[in-house]
């Protein structure tokens, strides 16, 4: 019988399939699925609507409620437009480092739950330990959700969710909150040598991304939690789009704009203080020229903030096996929330840093992936007890 898989060797295969979010991640839950069935282990896909993707779940251990979920997302970030010294999807490595796209966010975690599977498999355990693989986390968490629907219905529903994201295997109990917003400004066409004739829609949007700006510099000076970086709401524009031609006064433009707050803050106080002002100052003038002159704020899509609960057990569990005397929180999300929002205790810890994420020559060190192995172990063992 050949020796176990290795993170690394396993980690290798996971980047080499490119699961960008705008892609089809079934090449990647087809191998993990085989990997499982090779280890006797059944596994379960949850489909994407259109069946493009999926997402899988697994128990190993005794059957029923309880036990402890291991979850990572498949999906990852675009490479384009970035300088890369290696082809992003061939792990390659360099001085203690394992280059590619993913293996830091969060492949590398991935890889260690599938190479811990044998130990797993080998030990009496108590309670199941659960394999969560989801898509689309990276564009709004959105393909967890139909399984964490499942969860306690026709899927064991777990007493503790770890989230493996990269943490540098530190344990956080806290993260922001993302709302995504699309504003979309209509204004009138005209001839540019005739601008009065016409409301700039671009001229508009700029005025709105401006106040976005102020709203944003208010609130970082009078918000203040220590536990985040930066200790405040933080409101950013991500896309602008808008006019045909430099001769045409635009009748069209559009943007994106992100809000990532803390999670006692009220989720849609920006937006409503942006329409407000766009009500106020900006539409009278423009309906003078036309009636149709309209600004239209939207939800595109929302992650919820991350608070675990008093007395967590998966923050107490995560602590436990760390040895880390203190929890800490982050700025960016994850599908923590959404599991804490269904009732399931979460706890983000995972290899990696997240600085190197989504960025160009993305990486995890093998150091990482050794102390996320000893993690894992220990979880086996406190689970065999």
């Amino acid at each position: 019988m050949p020796p176990p898989a290795t993170p690394q060797e396993l980690l290798a295969t996971l980047v080499g399939f490119d699961t960008t979010s705008d892609k089809s991640n079934l090449a990647l839950i087809d191998f993990v699925e085989d990997y499982l069935r090779g280890e006797g282990i059944a596994s379960v896909r949850v489909p994407s609507p259109d069946g493009k993707k999926a997402a899988l779940f697994a128990t190993i251990g005794p059957a029923g409620q309880g036990g402890i979920g291991l979850s990572g997302h498949s999906d990852c970030v675009p490479v384009e437009g970035q300088s890369w010294s290696s082809d992003p999807f061939t792990l390659t490595a360099r001085d203690g480092k394992l280059y590619g796209r993913g293996s830091c966010d969060m492949k590398g975690f991935i890889a260690c739950v599938l190479a811990s599977v044998p130990r797993l498999k080998a030990r009496a355990l108590k309670e199941p330990v659960h394999i969560i693989v989801s898509y689309d986390e990276e564009v709004g968490c959105t393909g967890v959700r139909p399984l964490i629907a499942r969860l306690g219905q026709d899927l064991p529903k777990p007493r503790a969710v770890i989230v493996g994201e990269p943490t540098t295997m530190a344990v956080i109990d806290a993260h922001k909150r993302i709302d995504a917003y699309r504003t979309v400004v209509t204004g009138k066409e005209a001839h540019s040598s005739l601008p009065a004739l016409g409301v700039n829609a671009i001229s508009v949007a700029s005025v709105l991304v401006g106040e976005i700006d102020r709203i944003g510099a208010e609130i970082a000076a009078r918000e203040n939690d220590p536990r985040f970086d930066p200790p405040y709401t933080t409101v950013s524009v991500g896309t602008i789009e808008g006019g045909t031609a430099a001769n045409i006064v635009p009748k069209h433009c559009e943007f994106r704009w992100l809000v990532r707050s803390l999670p006692e803050e009220a989720p849609d106080a920006i937006a409503r203080r942006l329409v407000a002002y766009a009500e106020k100052t900006l539409l009278p003038k423009m309906r003078q020229v036309t009636e149709e002159a309209a600004i239209e704020t939207e939800l595109e899509g929302s992650v919820p903030a991350f608070k675990a609960g008093p007395g967590s057990e998966a923050v107490a569990l995560a602590l436990s096996l760390t040895g880390a005397n203190a929890t800490q929180a982050v700025s960016y999300a994850t599908e923590a929330g959404l599991f804490e929002q269904a009732g399931l205790p979460a706890v983000i810890c995972g290899p990696g840093d997240i600085a190197q994420a989504h960025a160009a020559d993305e990486f995890v060190t093998i150091a990482q992936l050794d102390a996320c192995m000893t993690f894992l172990k220990d979880l086996a063992d406190r689970l065999s007890l």
